[in-house]
């Protein structure tokens, strides 16, 4: 499984790693071109951490329509994406192992 995290990481990407899955970590403008850099278009996944770049989602989904989207964050996911989001979780909700459990079921 290929995941882009964009944002902090949480430890949510060591915990995906530790399952099996392959991490991509982008901070900083999450940019059609740096999500292609990053290898979106054969993504499986696509997690964003920090909503200030949730217009990742949108510009992700167009590029590669199978992505499966989550928000790991304390702040409100802004109202433009909430639609396009498979799973949206607050950090203090579920811890980072539980999450990666819930996103790689398969890969134990």
């Amino acid at each position: 499984m290929n995941v882009v995290i964009v944002g902090p990481d949480r430890g949510l990407g060591d915990a995906l790693e530790t399952r099996g899955a392959r991490i991509t970590r982008l901070e900083g403008v999450a940019s059609g071109e740096r999500l292609r850099e990053a290898g979106i278009e054969t993504a499986d996944l696509l997690v964003v951490t920090d909503v200030a770049e949730a217009t990742a989602i949108p510009v992700a989904l167009e590029v590669n329509p199978d992505l499966r989207t989550v928000a790991y964050t304390d702040d409100s996911v802004p109202e433009f994406v909430r639609g396009q989001l498979d799973f949206a979780v607050h950090p203090d909700v579920l811890p980072v192992t539980a999450v990666a459990e819930e996103l790689t079921p398969t890969l134990d």
